[in-house]
C-alpha cells in the first residue's frame, strides 16, 4: 500500500534564533518532555558495539555462529584460523572470515558518532556551508544545518515529510534516547533487483518469498502471496528472538551448575595433588639415597595421573565457557537488537541469529554424576606402604 506522507508547517529559524511558522515543509520535532543533561559516559554504556577482541571501533564488524562479534583485523590476524579467538568454536567458513555483517553494531558506531559531535561543547558545524554553528539536524538526510541552511532545506524539501529537531534539544537527550530516535526513522526498501536503488518504499512482506516489496512488485507480480505488514513481521521476529532468548536464560542455569562442579572438581584434584607430593616428601626423605630414586618415580606417577585428569578437565571446563560465553552474547545481541536494529537490520540479521540461537538450544551439558573421582591416588598409596 502507498506510504503516506503527512505535512506540518515547518519552524523557520531567524538569525537571532527565534521561531515563526513558514506554510509549507516538516517541523523539527521538539521533545514531549525536558531530559536532564548526562555526563560523558556514553562510552562506557556502548562498549559493546567495539570488536570483542580488539575493543575498538571497526566499520568491518563480522557476526559469528557463536555470536560473537569480531573486526577484520582480529579475524585475520586469528590463531589458529577457522576458530572464534573468544570461546574457540569452529568458523564454518574455510577462510575463516564469516560472511555476516554486524550492521546493528556498525550503523550504532556511527549514529554514536553524531551523538558525540552533538553532545560537545562548542557543537557541530553546518554540514553544507561548514561555516556557521550548526542548529538543526535533520534525521532523514543525515545532516546538521545551520539556520540560513535550514531554510534552504525547508523549501526545497517541502514537499517531503522530513524530520528535524533543534541541535541543542538533542543535546539534552541521553544517548540511549538519540539513538531510538534515529531508529524509528529507518524505512525498509522493496528487496526486488533495481528497486532498493530506486528507493521505492517497502510497507508489504511476502511470506512465500520471505522479502519486503514495494506496492508494484506485490500487485503485479501474482507470484507474492499471502501478505502481510512488514512491521508486524519485523514485531514478530523481534518476538521470535525474545522467545528463544528467555529458554536459554533458563538452560544456561544448568551450564552455569555444571561448570561450577568441573571449576570445584579441579580444585579438589589440585589439593589432593598437593597433599600426595607433601606425604611422600615426608616419607622419602626418611631412607637413603637409594630410595630418592624411588621418589622420583612416585613424583612422576602423580604428576602424570594429575596432567591426564587436569587435561579433561581443562577440555570440558573450555567446552562449557564456550557454550556460556556465545549463550551471553546472543543474550546481549538480541537484547541489543530490541532497543536499537532498524526495520532493514532485523529483516537481515534476525534468520542468522535465529539459526545460531537454536544450535546453542541443542546444546546439552556434560552429566558429572557419573564421572570418575580423580585424586584417590591408590597406586601411588600401595607403593608407598611397600616402601
Amino acid at each position: 500500500l502507498p506510504l503516506a506522507h503527512t505535512l506540518s508547517p515547518a519552524t523557520h529559524l531567524d538569525g537571532d534564533g527565534a521561531t515563526a511558522c513558514m506554510e509549507t515543509g516538516p517541523q523539527p520535532r521538539t521533545p514531549q518532555c525536558s531530559l536532564p543533561s548526562h555526563p560523558p559516559t556514553v562510552e562506557d554504556d556502548f562498549q559493546f558495539v567495539l570488536c570483542e577482541g580488539c575493543r575498538q571501533e571497526s566499520p568491518n564488524l563480522k557476526l559469528l555462529t557463536c555470536l560473537h562479534t569480531l573486526c577484520l583485523d582480529c579475524l585475520s590476524e586469528n590463531k589458529p584460523m577457522g576458530q572464534c579467538p573468544v570461546c574457540r568454536m569452529a568458523i564454518p567458513q574455510a577462510s575463516g572470515i564469516p560472511t555476516m555483517d554486524n550492521m546493528l553494531f556498525t550503523s550504532l558506531q556511527a549514529r554514536l558518532k553524531v551523538y558525540k559531535k552533538i553532545s560537545t561543547s562548542d557543537g557541530p558545524s553546518c554540514s553544507r556551508c561548514q561555516g556557521n554553528t550548526a542548529a538543526v539536524w535533520c534525521s532523514e538526510c543525515e545532516e546538521f544545518l545551520c539556520t540560513k541552511c535550514f531554510e534552504d532545506h525547508q523549501w526545497f524539501f517541502k514537499k517531503r515529510s522530513h524530520e528535524a529537531r533543534r541541535v541543542e534539544d538533542l543535546r539534552a537527550e541521553s544517548a540511549h534516547r538519540f539513538l531510538e530516535d534515529t531508529r524509528k526513522s529507518c524505512n525498509l526498501f522493496c528487496s526486488s533487483p533495481g528497486h532498493a536503488n530506486q528507493g521505492l518504499i517497502s510497507s508489504i512482506y511476502c511470506k512465500k518469498c520471505c522479502k519486503a516489496l514495494c506496492c508494484s512488485c506485490a500487485l503485479l507480480d501474482s507470484q507474492h502471496a499471502p501478505f502481510c505488514d512488514i512491521h508486524s513481521e519485523t514485531q514478530r521476529r523481534q518476538e521470535e528472538l525474545g522467545t528463544i532468548s528467555q529458554e536459554l536464560k533458563q538452560k544456561r542455569c544448568s551450564f552455569e551448575a555444571t561448570y561450577t562442579v568441573l571449576q570445584e572438581e579441579a580444585a579438589r584434584l589440585e589439593q589432593a595433588q598437593r597433599e600426595m607430593r607433601e606425604l611422600i616428601r615426608q616419607r622419602v626423605e626418611q631412607l637413603m639415597q637409594l630410595i630418592r630414586q624411588e621418589e622420583e618415580e612416585l613424583l612422576g606417577l602423580v604428576g602424570a595421573q594429575q596432567e591426564q585428569g587436569r587435561r579433561e578437565l581443562v577440555r570440558e571446563l573450555r567446552h562449557v565457557e564456550g557454550a556460556l560465553q556465545r549463550m551471553e552474547a546472543g543474550e546481549r545481541l538480541v537484547e541489543k537488537m530490541s532497543l536499537y536494529a532498524t526495520e532493514q537490520e532485523v529483516m537481515d540479521m534476525q534468520p542468522f541469529i535465529k539459526d545460531s540461537l537454536e544450535e546453542l538450544q541443542r546444546l546439552q551439558p556434560a552429566a558429572t554424576r557419573d564421572r570418575a573421582q580423580p585424586g584417590n591416588f591408590a597406586e601411588c598409596r600401595a607403593r608407598l606402604q611397600a616402601l
